[in-house]
């Protein structure tokens, strides 16, 4: 392999391509801010190949998943707009932090910070107008109640049309929250887990509907810094709502809970989903709850819940129908471990496809392990045990495949990516600087028949037992 400092990635040649580009701050209206980075010009181009979503646990961009809904929606080729939508400006620190990490990446020719502070805001003519030019919304974190204040206005109607034609919608922490069918909305107040187990119909809690109903997410409610701020249990009484007062389409409630430190969900335009950076889970409410009235605790038996570690998938469009692990709710005590649990039944990974763990030795082709057998989508996973370590995997790819890998690297260690051919000759490779960078690439075979494949996963600096995880997925 070419020697680390001699490295070089997309998204380094699209920063440089930026670096010469127009900053402009304009105000626009009383209300509003506008700060633009990259070209001053958006980009034209007949049609798009998204939808694409992420889905943070914190208000961050997730520089991995976000790379992918750009890759996904430019097909690789291009540049595209982005906008990012915030409720108020940042405290301190840059006032673009979002397009900060945005504009770093390939295929990024601008981003446009909007800070929207009225609900009117939502029918500002040049907000509507550099929303409708750009092919991904970025929610940031904030106030989702701002967000939700922007039913029924011009840009409602704006976001959903960059996601009709190709494009994308995201956000983190609030921004999360705002892209479900069902919005948590906390315009009455924040409210904890046990508030709401102790009563699902705290006036703490309410919802927001009709708003974004995005293909294959129909019936969810996202929750966001899940784990940290020990969000399940809200989460339950939530769906149980949603359930009993009739807001989930045939008596169904999903939700989506994703953890913050760089947690995010990544939706392309089939339903497939896979997690990076940090883990999520989606439950399932799918019967009426044996009690959930005003100021009495919530009893709901069987909540099914899935766990998506980093790499893996989970198929919205076919919704699994095993995998899960069971917990209850009594009287307004949930069971033990809520985020961890034994499936009731193994269908390999999330979404349906394989899972493969590593077998030493495997540092070579000859002696790689095989994934040519896995279903797509699969998972990869594997450690690096020692700063010299390489994980190869054999894989089939047939003709027009496009397979696109997405790596969640743990903390513990610098990983890198390579494609080979069935020679060793590197195709593709990602090398992501830093301990924890997530690394992605995809290829498409342009030959007839099926070729041999190769990816080779090796270490760069660190090592460790903490577990990498790659979701392998053929279109």
């Amino acid at each position: 392999m070419p020697h680390r400092s001699l490295r070089f990635t997309s998204a380094a040649v699209g920063l440089a391509a930026l670096t010469t580009a127009l900053t402009a701050h304009q105000p626009a209206q009383a209300a509003t801010d506008r700060i633009r980075l990259g070209s001053a010009s958006d980009v034209s181009r007949a049609s798009w190949n998204g939808p694409a979503f992420t889905m943070n646990g914190a208000g961050g961009v997730v520089a991995a998943s976000m790379a992918r809904a750009v890759d996904d929606i430019r097909g690789a080729t291009g540049s595209l707009d982005v906008v990012v939508l915030s409720g108020s400006s940042p405290t301190s620190g840059s006032k673009t932090p979002e397009c900060d990490t945005i504009t770093g990446l390939a295929g990024v020719n601008s981003c446009t910070t909007w800070t929207l502070t009225a609900a009117n805001d939502g029918n500002s003519s040049q907000v509507n107008a550099d929303v409708r030019n750009a092919e991904f919304v970025y929610f940031a974190g904030g106030d989702q109640c701002r967000y939700a204040a922007w039913k029924g206005t011009a840009l409602e109607a704006s976001v959903e049309s960059v996601v009709a034609k190709g494009g994308g919608s995201g956000g983190g922490s609030a921004g999360h929250h705002i892209n479900s069918p069902i919005v948590y909305d906390a315009c009455n107040g924040s409210v904890t887990s046990s508030e709401a187990l102790a009563n699902p119909y705290d006036r703490y809690i309410s919802f927001t509907t009709g708003m974004f109903q995005w293909a294959n997410y129909g019936g969810v409610v996202n929750d966001s810094h899940f784990v940290t701020r020990d969000r399940m249990g809200r989460t339950m009484a939530f769906l149980a709502r949603s359930v009993k007062d009739g807001l989930a389409p045939g008596g169904a409630a999903w939700g989506v809970g994703v953890e913050e430190g760089g947690g995010s969900l990544f939706l392309d335009r089939d339903g497939m989903a896979t997690q990076y950076g940090k883990d999520a889970y989606v439950v399932l409410a799918d019967h009426q709850p044996e009690q959930a009235v005003d100021r009495k605790p919530l009893t709901y038996s069987g909540f099914k819940i899935w766990r998506l570690t980093p790499g893996s998938t989970f198929d919205f469009k076919n919704r699994p129908t095993c995998g899960y692990y069971l917990r209850s709710v009594t009287n307004g005590v949930a069971e033990a471990n809520l985020y961890n649990g034994t499936p009731v039944t193994n269908c390999g990974s999330q979404g349906g496809g394989g899972a493969l763990a590593e077998s030493e030795p495997n540092d070579s082709r000859d002696t790689a392990d095989d994934a040519t057998g896995l279903a797509s989508p699969a998972s990869l996973s594997g450690t690096m045990k020692s700063t010299s370590d390489r994980d190869y995997f054999k894989l089939s790819v047939n003709a027009g495949q496009t397979v696109t890998v997405n790596c969640a690297v743990p903390s513990a260690y610098d990983a890198d990516l390579y494609w080979l051919d069935a020679n060793g000759s590197t195709l593709e490779r990602s090398v992501g600087d830093g301990l924890g960078t997530d690394e992605a690439l995809s290829f498409t075979r342009t030959g007839s028949g099926t070729g041999t494949y190769y990816l080779d996963v090796e270490a760069y600096s660190g090592s460790g037992a903490a577990t990498y995880a790659c979701a392998v997925t053929k279109s």
